[in-house]
Parts: structure tokens; sequence; C-alpha cells
């Protein structure tokens, strides 16, 4: 007879490969943002307020298919819930954008997915109140020196510096708080819903800046194809899998999401972009999917109760 604790260890890897999935589509965003972007000529905000809003949509409508707003629970800690993950996304997708244009694209990414990582090993550390874990600490710094090479160790940063750093940084905790706050579910309400709800306040909450900027939207195949792909692949699908994933398999899994994602981008854009990988580029690559192994690994030591 199965207990509580071996349940639990069974459905890790259904977990994990929900996370693989995550990261895998995650991957596809910056493409069809940046696709959206230069057919639309919509500002970077305007991008991220379409996609928190038909994201939202989407797993809305999932949600409300599946069942899951039979139960909403209508109090505070249900409606806090819903304005963390609101205000935390709108958070992130803002200052990421911002930080892109404040430095570049590699310098943002590489300065975000590096700090997720640390962020949440130690957020996970404090809440546990335990120490992290020899291999995940060895997971870390492996992945780090793998994400440095993967995005050619970007340098320069045009505009300042040290505000599109803060701000990159900023974006990495927005993230890191999210994945933290949604280790524990809420009772009553339904995981996907919260989700739903959660991104089209985020998304309510970009609009204004959005409109602003222009969100008018052509009704030209690429551009209504860029934007649906947007919301639903990269957003609603890959979030979903996501927070389920850290639901299976706990918050410190998480972190095979976040280095899949940049390792699939930069993969579509050999592929798709016929961009060239130099020897140093390979070598990260698979430095990050070995931080990756060593993070997946069995634990030899017996399970905690």
């Amino acid at each position: 007879m199965l207990t509580r604790s071996s349940l639990s260890a069974a459905l890790v890897p259904r977990g994990t490969a929900l996370l693989v999935l995550a990261g895998l589509l995650w991957g596809t965003g910056g493409l069809a943002g940046s696709l959206l972007a230069s057919r639309t000529g919509m500002q970077p905000v305007a991008v991220a307020a379409f996609r928190l809003l038909l994201g939202g949509i989407f797993i809305t409508l999932y949600a409300a298919v599946a069942g899951g707003f039979r139960t909403v629970p209508r109090t505070r800690a249900a409606a806090a819930r819903l304005a963390v993950t609101g205000v935390l996304m709108a958070t992130y997708q803002t200052a990421y954008f911002a930080a892109v244009e404040a430095t570049s694209v590699s310098l943002a990414t590489l300065t975000t997915m590096v700090a997720i990582p640390v962020l949440v090993t130690i957020g996970t550390a404090v809440l546990d109140r335990r120490p992290p874990t020899l291999r995940a600490v060895t997971s870390i710094l492996v992945a780090v020196g793998g994400l440095m090479l993967l995005l050619d160790s970007p340098t320069g940063a045009g505009g300042n510096g040290i505000a599109g750093a803060g701000l990159a940084l900023l974006a990495a905790l927005g993230f890191a708080v999210l994945t933290l706050d949604r280790r524990a579910p809420l009772p009553g309400l339904d995981r996907n819903a919260a989700t739903g709800l959660g991104f089209l306040t985020g998304g309510l909450l970009l609009l204004p800046a959005g409109l602003l900027s222009g969100m008018v939207l052509p009704l030209r195949v690429d551009a209504v194809g860029a934007v649906m792909f947007l919301g639903l692949v990269p957003t609603a699908v890959a979030y979903t899998s996501y927070f389920t994933g850290l639901h299976l398999a706990g918050a410190a899994a998480g972190i095979v999401a976040v280095l899949l994602e940049p390792l699939t981008a930069t993969l579509l854009a050999v592929l798709l972009a016929h961009d060239h990988l130099s020897g140093t580029q390979i070598l990260g690559a698979v430095l990050v999917l070995v931080s990756i192994g060593v993070q997946q690994a069995p634990s030899r030591t017996t399970s905690r109760p």
C-alpha cells in the first residue's frame, strides 16, 4: 500500500516532465514577441500586456471548462493570491523588457536567468529552514557558467547599464517570489483558475501603459497569428504546465524550466534565424544541460518525512 510520501515521490517525474515542457515552450516566447513587435511596431509594454491578457483569457477558459470555478473561495486569502500573482507577473514582464531596452537582450537575459535560480534556492532554504544542498549549489554554479558562455558573456550595455542590471534583478525577484508563493496551494482555490485570474490582473495593470504606447493590432495573418501564439503557447500552456509541475515536483525543480528557456531560444535562433553557435556557446549549452542533470539526479539520501 502506497503511503502519502511514496505517492508524492511517484508524482515528481510527472512534475519534472511538465517543467521541462514549460521551459521548452517559454523558449519560443522571445521569438514570438519579437515577431509581434517587428510586424506591428508595438512597444515592449504593449507586447507584455497582450501576452498576459490573452494568456489569462486562455487559462481562465480552460479552468472554467475543467470546473475550476465551482468552488472559488470569497476570502481575503484568495483575493490576495490573485493580486500577488498579477502584480508579480506585471513586475516580471515590465522590468525584464525595460532591462532589455536599457542594456541589451543578451545582458538582460543573462542577469535575469542567473539571478532566478539563486533567488529560488535561497528562498527555498529560508522557507524550509535548512541550508541548500551541495548538489543544489553545484548545479547553480555550473548553470551560471553555462549561461555566461551560452549567451556569449555579454559585457557591453547600451544606455544605463546599472539601471538595466537593477531592472533585470527586479524581474528575477518578481519571478522568484511568484515561484515560491505558488509552492503551497490555497484550499478551495483551483490552481488554474488562480493563474488565469492572476494573469488577467497583471494584464489589466499593464493595460494603461500599453494603450499609451500603442496597442493597435493590424488584422493580418502574421500579426494575429503571432499574438495568438504568444498568448497560447509560451504563456497559457507553458505557465499552466509550470505551476502544475511546481506543485508536483517542488520549487527547486522549477529551475529546470528557467534553464531550458534560454537553451531553447538559442536553438530556435540557430534553426530559424540561421544564427551560428561558437564553440564557447556550445560548451555553455552542454554545461546548462549538465546543471539540469545534477539538479535532477536521484538523491541517495532517505526520504524526508
